[in-house]
């Protein structure tokens, strides 16, 4: 392979890198879209319970100690069933959290009413999303 090749072979492989970055940027993480859309206003960008609507004496769960709280497993079925609302946190008083699934319920019949869809892999999709992204935030 003479030098000319060889200079064009580095030269088209810059290009594939720099494009293949720019692409891999534009990717949407959906997780964390979801997570900054429904949960960072009260549990922080990062989850440590420090967002803007933690109001003075609303206490708000620092999402990134939930494997350390759980002997060092992130509870995923636990955490699918308080994003959801099947599982209502008494210990707490009042649910101050939404539920999700219902408004991903609600937001379904809007966007949805003259098509035919299946509303619980829809809710299930967005909660799933929510749950992995959470998971990549737990402290190490």
């Amino acid at each position: 392979m003479g030098p000319t090749r060889i200079a064009a072979a580095l030269l088209a492989l810059g290009v594939f890198m720099v494009w293949g970055n720019g692409y891999a940027a534009d990717k949407t993480d959906f997780g964390k879209r979801e997570y900054e859309r429904k949960c960072a206003v009260c549990h922080g960008l990062k989850g440590k319970g420090d967002g803007p609507f933690a109001f003075i004496g609303m206490t708000v769960a620092d999402l990134t100690t939930l494997s350390k709280r759980n002997n060092g497993v992130f509870p995923v079925q636990r955490l699918y069933e308080i994003i959801d609302g099947t599982e209502i946190l008494t210990a707490h008083g009042t649910r101050d959290m939404p539920i999700w699934g219902t408004v991903y319920r609600e937001q379904l019949e809007e966007a949805y009413f003259d098509v035919p869809f299946n509303p619980e892999a829809y809710v299930r999709a967005h909660i799933l999303a929510l749950i992995e992204y959470i998971s990549r935030l737990q402290a190490k």
